[in-house]
């Protein structure tokens, strides 16, 4: 049995790797607790959708707190009527930080959603901008992945010096990720400041994939799953073992959550 998560620690410590100082695992009791009743087989609609939102907001302002440059402020409150002191001096995100979200279809789609929602609470909503893409895995005979095909996307722009966020919740394979990024880099103008990957379960074999061809990525997680590694592996750090795996045999996540974009959309093609 895994080991990893037998005393979790604080809230704000995450999961102790060795996957570099760009992958964080956050390993939080109360979204961890949320994550677990997610993906058990008797959660259906509506709850689903319900325990999605809530985690995934988590998540992301946890990704946002961290990634997005920041800047001194110094902002009057109401205690400005009384006192010439009533002014707040102090560090916050930078509004003026241009930030692009990609809907990785159909899977993203409630994720991406809610990052534009948590983005416009800091941002300036005139710099966030949300793309979409539509994708499917590529498959073999047997069932196992392939690659994956991008199939149409409706891109608004360049991505010149913006914060280019990913919340696709299972980092499987990697195959989809890299697929997008690798459109983005061809196909869409402007370099980005920092690609960024918000996910709820990644497996070792997605750390490894995205961290190999991209990189500088930064890799956000609620979860990492290595169910199918040799038992021995399990008790070890993670990220010490190149054993590790987290997929089955057609390359879905073990113990993962079973087939989300499924779930999320009730449609079980």
């Amino acid at each position: 049995m895994e080991t990893a998560y037998e005393d979790l620690g604080s809230e704000s410590a995450g999961l102790v790797h060795k996957y570099g100082k760009n992958v964080r695992i956050l390993a939080e009791p109360y979204t961890m607790s949320l994550l677990t009743q997610m993906c058990h087989p008797e959660t259906r609609q509506p709850r689903f959708n319900d325990l999605l939102e809530i985690v995934y907001r988590h998540l992301l302002q946890r990704v946002v707190a961290d990634v997005l440059p920041r800047k001194m402020v110094e902002s009057d409150t109401n205690m400005k009527q009384y006192t010439p002191k009533g002014v707040f001096r102090g560090q916050v995100i930078d509004r003026s930080t241009r930030a692009v979200i990609v809907n990785v279809a159909r899977a993203g789609m409630i994720p991406s959603h809610i990052c534009q929602q948590v983005l416009h609470h800091v941002l300036d909503p005139a710099g966030i901008r949300q793309d979409h893409v539509v994708m499917e895995r590529t498959v073999d005979e047997s069932g196992a992945v392939t690659g994956a095909a991008l199939h149409a996307s409706k891109i608004g722009g360049d991505v010149e010096g913006s914060h280019l966020f990913f919340a696709d919740p299972m980092g499987a394979t990697g195959s989809s990720m890299l697929r997008v990024i690798q459109h983005y880099r061809e196909e869409v103008e402007g370099t980005p400041e920092a690609i960024i990957t918000a996910n709820l379960i990644v497996t070792p074999e997605f750390i490894r994939a995205l961290t190999s061809e991209v990189p500088g990525v930064r890799i956000w997680a609620l979860r990492l799953d290595r169910g199918s590694s040799p038992a021995e592996v399990l008790k070890t750090i993670p990220g010490e073992d190149s054993r590790e795996s987290g997929l089955n045999e057609v390359d879905y996540i073990v113990p993962g959550a079973g087939g989300v974009g499924e779930i999320i959309n009730n449609s079980w093609v």
